[in-house]
């Protein structure tokens, strides 16, 4: 059964509590949210450095971007995969209705672009600087805090990027009749898909559309696999709130 998109009303309320949980985050450290749409940072801590705050329960959409996006420089630095995200972007013909009347066409000459993504990440330096910038927007985030039950769970970006390495990279399977190969790239980690890269081409507003979305359970076992010295948060009191920070976090991040 193909899987319904986000309902606009649905898409709305994650938005929301998102932004509540950041509020939240933010009071308990004693600072300010930051609600810019367009930034990856949420909350700026005392010591100057910014927190991009995920809440949600399932899935996080890492971004879903435009050709010219990929123009950025990061993108650029990645040994080609800026390159061959854009090419991604150009198989597909401007007009919608071009591409509803030839589907199969289309997603075929997808195969050889998505195929290539996956070879490309394969290289270290490559998956690094995908992380480093899909998560941290280069440079402008420097923690992944995330809302997990009743605490948040806080993560240096130099500790995220490192476990990213410890995923595999594979492309998708065509699994029913009238699917075609190769149409995602999938990050995947102890056989479980942690998250994908794909095209979103399903309305007229989301159409010659790049998303890269991560699984909110998956990621963060890989993240406590992987980084798995861990130590309670304390205000300047002495008092432990519902924070954990785990590895180069728990030195770096003070009240």
């Amino acid at each position: 059964m193909k899987k319904r998109a986000m309902t606009t009303d649905k898409a709305r309320a994650v938005r929301q509590r998102g932004h509540a949980d950041a509020k939240v985050f933010a009071r308990l450290v004693g600072t300010n949210y930051e609600n810019d749409p367009q930034a990856k940072k949420d909350v700026i801590d005392h010591n100057g450095d910014a927190h991009s705050v995920k809440s949600g329960q399932k899935k996080w959409q890492i971004f879903l971007y435009r050709k010219k996006r990929f123009n950025d420089y990061e993108f650029k630095k990645m040994n080609g995969i800026g390159e061959l995200l854009q090419k991604c972007v150009d198989v597909f013909p401007e007009d919608r209705a071009d591409y509803l009347r030839s589907k199969v066409l289309y997603k075929r000459q997808l195969m050889q672009h998505m195929i290539a993504i996956k070879e490309g990440l394969k290289n270290v330096d490559n998956l690094n600087a995908f992380i480093y910038k899909s998560l941290f927007n280069g440079g402008e985030v420097q923690y992944l805090t995330i809302k997990q039950n009743t605490h948040f769970l806080v993560f240096w970006w130099e500790d995220v990027v490192e476990a990213f390495e410890q995923v595999e990279l594979d492309n998708s399977k065509a699994r029913r009749e009238g699917e075609t190969d190769a149409q995602k790239v999938l990050f995947r980690y102890k056989g479980a898909s942690i998250g994908e890269i794909e095209m979103r081409n399903d309305s007229d507003t989301h159409y010659r559309e790049v998303k890269f979305w991560l699984s909110k359970p998956k990621t963060i076992q890989l993240l406590r696999h992987t980084i798995q010295k861990f130590q309670p948060y304390k205000n300047k009191a002495g008092e432990e709130l519902p924070i954990v920070c785990y590895g180069k976090a728990i030195k770096r991040f003070k009240p």
